[in-house]
């Protein structure tokens, strides 16, 4: 029985693309900014140039792991590779939650910016169809939807060029100010404190650049093709959030009004650029979250589609997963899945959503970072096309920042502790499926799965 494989019709360029719109850098200006607005003032400039840097450092990372294994699993499928099946279950489990609570949390975004469309329907109903609609459209040939992400995302992307010439051309202040005297929100300066704390808010801005690799057995050349478009998701987006970002800071006309307001975002283009341009931005970022919404659909379908084929459950629900669409050589089960379950989810509480969501992505990225420099010293990774430069500077710093960032969860009663209870959960009862369902069958038997495996089984289909 031949192993299932995707058809691999995507160029680098379409792996981009998706990737992209998975981060939604529209998203991230008008919806997360404002927090780390909130939280460091315009120290914010700081907290986002400090994410980046953090940023490169785990797309260094990303880069060479994908590289080395462009897998439809995503990270699961390279930590069980480099650190072994009980690490790597432990990884499914958090991704699995994790990506699919994310569809209907960002999805529930997309209420609070058509509600000019669409007066008095419930939020939570406008996420459930965009779901619905978004796994609809998911099924289809994976060429498509890079071309329908694609439109979306230049949408999005005018919209924050738009954004950045209402601050830029008509500064309030100075951009020297943000430099030498950045404030906070109160009116005081923006301590170091304030500033690093917001950096870990600003680092999930950013964050989806690594997203790349789930669509590594449908992209050409992929061990060369995924790190490319790690890097280049990386560079774009931090361009992306970070001039609009400091555009609001310099041309916001009253900083104390920016701070205090309810939409940060909504008041520095209605004051900038009026009503109407507040309106029509407003729905480009709701076209931006719909994209966003489509891609990690996408996304989370690989990994679903991955799990079913590496035999993670039981044997109907692991074929049902595994099954791909004969036209459009998809796993249309896993997709439709994925959407079904993050629409029934858009009904629950959002703050729930987001206290399972928040810190997850933490314990995955330190995940990563040991198995990189693991890879290294086992040879596991050897055989990657890219190697990140000045290793291991990038997995250990990287591992530092992270402890930084689990540091200050535990010191928020509010989300970050319950975050990080419920992180650690997940991963014991990962654990103890593994051990008492896995083991108990003979172990986690991955699927044969290569580069060339599939490429072969693919060129034997259409022969």
């Amino acid at each position: 029985m031949s192993t299932p494989a995707l058809r691999r019709g995507l160029r680098t360029l379409g792996t981009l693309l998706i990737t992209l719109s998975a981060i939604s850098p529209a998203s991230s200006v008008f919806i997360i900014a404002p927090g780390v607005i909130s939280g460091a003032g315009t120290g914010a400039f700081y907290s986002f140039v400090a994410a980046a840097v953090v940023g490169v450092f785990m797309a260094f990372v990303y880069a060479e792991l994908a590289s080395a294994f462009p897998l439809a699993g995503g990270e699961y499928a390279i930590v069980t590779r480099t650190l072994g099946r009980l690490p790597g279950f432990a990884v499914l489990g958090l991704m699995i939650i994790t990506q699919v609570l994310i569809v209907a949390v960002i999805a529930l975004g997309v209420g609070t910016y058509l509600g000019v469309l669409l007066p008095g329907v419930p939020g939570a109903v406008i996420a459930a169809v965009t779901c619905v609609i978004a796994a609809v459209v998911g099924v289809f040939d994976i060429k498509l939807n890079a071309w329908v992400t694609g439109i979306f995302l230049a949408i999005e992307i005018l919209a924050l060029i738009v954004v950045s010439a209402l601050g830029l051309l008509n500064p309030a202040r100075p951009f020297s100010d943000l430099l030498t005297h950045p404030v906070a929100s109160d009116g005081g300066p923006a301590t170091v404190g304030a500033i690093a704390i917001a950096t870990s808010v600003a680092i999930f801005a950013y964050n989806g650049y690594g997203s790349a690799v789930y669509f590594g057995e449908e992209t050409q050349d992929a061990s060369r093709g995924i790190a490319r478009a790690i890097l280049f998701a990386l560079g774009i987006t931090v361009l992306a959030e970070l001039i609009p970002v400091t555009a609001v800071l310099v041309g916001a006309p009253d900083l104390n009004a920016l701070f205090a307001s309810e939409n940060m975002l909504s008041y520095f283009v209605g004051s900038r650029g009026g009503g109407t341009l507040d309106t029509v931005l407003g729905l480009a970022v709701a076209l931006a979250i719909i994209n966003a919404v489509l891609a990690i659909v996408l996304i989370s379908s690989r990994m679903l589609f991955s799990s079913g084929r590496d035999s993670a459950w039981p044997s109907p629900v692991n074929r049902a997963l595994s099954a791909v669409h004969p036209k459009f050589g998809t796993p249309w089960v896993a997709t439709v899945g994925t959407g079904l379950v993050a629409a029934l989810l858009c009904f629950v509480d959002p703050k729930l959503l987001l206290v399972v969501t928040s810190t997850s992505i933490v314990a995955v990225y330190a995940a990563l970072c040991l198995g990189a420099i693991i890879g290294r010293r086992t040879g596991a990774t050897a055989h990657a096309a890219y190697r990140m430069p000045w290793f291991p500077v990038a997995p250990v710093l990287a591992l530092a920042v992270l402890v930084f960032v689990v540091y200050q969860n535990l010191l928020d009663p509010a989300v970050g502790r319950p975050s990080l209870i419920v992180t650690a959960c997940v991963v014991l009862l990962s654990i103890g499926y593994y051990l008492v369902v896995l083991r108990r069958k003979g172990g986690w038997k991955l699927a044969d799965v290569t580069e060339e495996k599939v490429t072969d089984e693919k060129s034997d289909e259409h022969a």
